[in-house]
């Protein structure tokens, strides 16, 4: 049995990679800060749900400590894999701190890389992010240059990339970067679009917008993000790879109709300022996940408003976790 490090485990991406490798026979040591980004009863929730399955260690640990990293997990468990979805994420938040984004996603990822080197550990599979793409042409492909990042989030990112290349370059690390692209589902951030949309139009508050609503974006079901991390783990030697939704990108508006549909309630939106740091639509090439995994989304957009809506109407609400 492979013992797989999953960092960030109590996360959202986290989590589900967690749950989906402990169903395919791994056994899983699971590494959170569990800090107060957002309502720590969702990360809770996740992690009590990671706790009730057999071969799931978890540790209360900081990527950003390096020795305790080492003391509490790299000196008891032999880690055949190194997951690293902790992150600081959030690309508004990031520039009223952006501090704390470099500290964990490139301090807290360099410590990561120097575990695997000393420890031998020669797969190592990254979190990034498509908003590194900002001023590019959509689709939005791995080998566009991504040098304009447009907030301290997606900097932050484009440094632990680089970061990335230079181990593998050095120490013959096999590592795969997977760019995400607007993940969504049950169990989801609180910060991101679809978690508010929902929870908004379920309390009956205003569904705050900002910009007109008519900004797209290729929306990406969790599990599907799930699938294609765990297909990541074979080698690969260095690689970037999109992980996105496939599909025509959707607009905001259009995403407030769909959770209307399937909540049977009606919206009330209030439309705000555009935010800079945002991208106006965000398209993913796959091409590469298809050829390098053979992998392909299969939730279809629709299936995955009504999946997110579902887990809301029967657990989300009572988890009573606040935006």
């Amino acid at each position: 049995m492979r013992k797989i490090l999953v960092t960030g485990s109590a996360g959202f991406i986290g989590y589900r990679v967690c749950q989906k490798l402990l169903d395919a026979g791994f056994s899983v040591v699971g590494v959170d800060n569990m800090n107060n980004y957002y309502d720590i009863r969702l990360k809770q929730y996740r992690l009590n749900l990671l706790n009730a399955q057999k071969n799931f260690t978890f540790y209360r640990a900081d990527i950003e400590n390096r020795a305790a990293l080492d003391k509490l997990i790299f000196e008891n468990h032999n880690i055949d894999v190194i997951i690293n979805m902790a992150a600081r994420a959030g690309v508004r938040a990031s520039v009223e701190n952006p501090f704390i984004y470099y500290s964990t996603n490139v301090t807290g990822t360099l410590n990561l890389l120097e575990l695997a080197k000393k420890y031998n550990i020669k797969k190592f599979i990254l979190a990034s992010t498509s908003s590194l793409y900002a001023g590019q042409k959509m689709p939005f492909s791995e080998e566009l240059p991504v040098n304009t990042p447009i907030s301290p989030y997606a900097a932050s990112k484009k440094a632990a990339e680089i970061m990335a290349f230079t181990y593998h370059y050095l120490y013959d690390t096999d590592i795969t970067v997977f760019r995400f692209f607007t993940v969504y589902g049950p169990a989801g951030r609180p910060d991101m679009s679809i978690t508010r949309f929902v929870k908004w139009i379920y309390e009956g508050e205003p569904v705050v917008i900002f910009g007109d609503g008519s900004q797209t974006r290729d929306f990406t079901y969790v599990d599907d993000i799930a699938d294609g991390v765990i297909k990541g783990i074979k080698p690969l030697g260095y690689e970037i790879i999109n992980l996105g939704g496939g599909m025509k990108p959707v607009s905001l508006n259009k995403t407030v109709e769909l959770i209307e549909k399937f909540s049977d309630r009606k919206a009330r939106c209030i439309y705000k300022a555009w935010n800079k740091t945002d991208i106006k639509s965000t398209q993913a090439s796959i091409e590469k996940a298809r050829r390098l995994l053979g992998w392909q989304p299969q939730i279809s957009f629709e299936d995955g408003i009504k999946k997110t809506v579902d887990w809301y109407a029967k657990q989300g609400k009572d988890i009573g976790f606040e935006l």
